[in-house]
């Protein structure tokens, strides 16, 4: 929590310094603390510094490129170009490039990426009602590629296909862990697959990187083909909802669902939804608590402090399992963030946000401090 408090105080602190003096060089400025309200291309590079309970600190580099693939028309969304390479005090590296591309008049979006990740992580089983004391580290290597392309039906509506493959190469583990132990975890050694399948869109957001009106609904099924004899042949299901009100000139209230679901007879873990991230249930060690199925929501009250400084409070619950979902088992979160807006007229921000979770008999209440780019959803 000291942590949290530190980075807040940074943050008004430096922002308040940086904008009346001329301590920064020109183009530093120019990053961070541009005003212009024209619509054109901005570039910045960031410190990756980041922190989750999965990964501790996270340290690098990033450069984000946001631009209009056409200016003159005002409901145009902005299109970006990001990537970034980081280390983690916890033994984790990642590399990544990603893109989001509008083209004029919103008629198709497309969506892109390439990254690798050498991410050994704590696992602590299958279920909603995993212990602590359980953990195991594992060691990970996974290779991702995708590709989306949706193309506008109506103002509102799009439609399009998700593409992608995927390869995961997990080390052996020692055998008495509950890795080997728990006959629900399959697939130990990792595998590859590739993926496909449809995609649809509900869009009626006023702004896709600040967004104080309107909902997005997205869903798809992504048809999966394994390779070798421990690939896996299925399906992933994944709904989002997010909605958001204006409820003053200063404050918003955004409410987020999201449903995942794994298909197919086999249950490789590596593709169970799993609980906790730096976007929903903050709090949670990403993959505490995995199954076939997951179910979460959310509610973020976001205050604009200023142009260039924004607060928020969220509350949220959600579970997974495998066949039935069960009330008594939604687990709880909630927390508290700020955000920095270093791109004020396309609503870029920088956030910082400190989510607590559940407290099992016998262990701490979970909770973790995250710091990463943009809005949580």
């Amino acid at each position: 929590m000291k942590t949290f408090v530190i980075s807040l105080l940074l943050i008004f602190c430096l922002q308040s310094v940086f904008s009346q003096t001329q301590i920064l060089p020109k183009f530093l400025r120019k990053m961070y603390l541009n005003k212009d309200s024209t619509k054109k291309s901005s570039f910045v590079i960031l410190p990756a510094v980041s922190s989750a309970p999965e990964t501790g600190l996270e340290v690098g580099g990033a450069g984000l490129y946001s631009f209009y693939s056409d200016s003159l028309k005002s409901n145009t969304r902005v299109s970006s170009v990001f990537g970034y390479g980081t280390v983690t005090t916890k033994g984790q590296s990642r590399l990544s490039l990603n893109i989001s591309y509008w083209t004029p008049d919103n008629g198709y979006h497309y969506t892109a990426g390439i990254s690798f990740m050498n991410f050994p992580f704590n696992f602590y089983g299958i279920g909603n009602n995993t212990r602590s004391a359980d953990a195991v580290r594992i060691g990970q290597k996974r290779t991702k590629g995708y590709l989306s392309v949706e193309k506008k039906l109506s103002d509102r509506l799009y439609a399009g296909i998700v593409a992608g493959g995927i390869q995961y190469r997990i080390p052996p583990e020692p055998k008495n862990t509950i890795f080997y132990t728990d006959r629900r975890v399959e697939n130990h050694g990792g595998g590859s697959n590739i993926y496909l399948g449809p995609s649809i869109t509900y869009d009626s957001r006023n702004n896709n990187t600040y967004t104080t009106k309107g909902m997005i609904i997205t869903s798809s099924f992504e048809i999966i083909k394994g390779f070798g004899n421990k690939g896996y042949n299925g399906g992933f299901l994944n709904i989002e909802y997010s909605q958001f009100f204006a409820l003053a000139k200063k404050l918003v209230l955004g409410v987020d669902i999201q449903e995942q679901s794994l298909t197919g007879r086999s249950s490789p873990f590596y593709w169970l939804p799993a609980l906790g991230n730096d976007e929903l249930m903050r709090g949670y060690y990403n993959g505490r608590y995995r199954d076939r199925n997951l179910l979460a929501g959310q509610t973020e009250l976001r205050y604009r402090l200023s142009p260039r400084i924004g607060l928020v409070g969220f509350a949220g619950t959600g579970e997974v399992f495998n066949k039935s979902f069960s009330w008594a088992q939604l687990k709880p979160n909630y927390g508290g963030g700020v955000r920095y807006f270093f791109d004020i007229e396309k609503g870029l921000s920088i956030r910082a946000d400190y989510g607590v979770g559940q407290k099992n008999p016998g262990e701490k209440r979970q909770s973790g401090f995250y710091a990463a780019l943009g809005q949580a959803f």
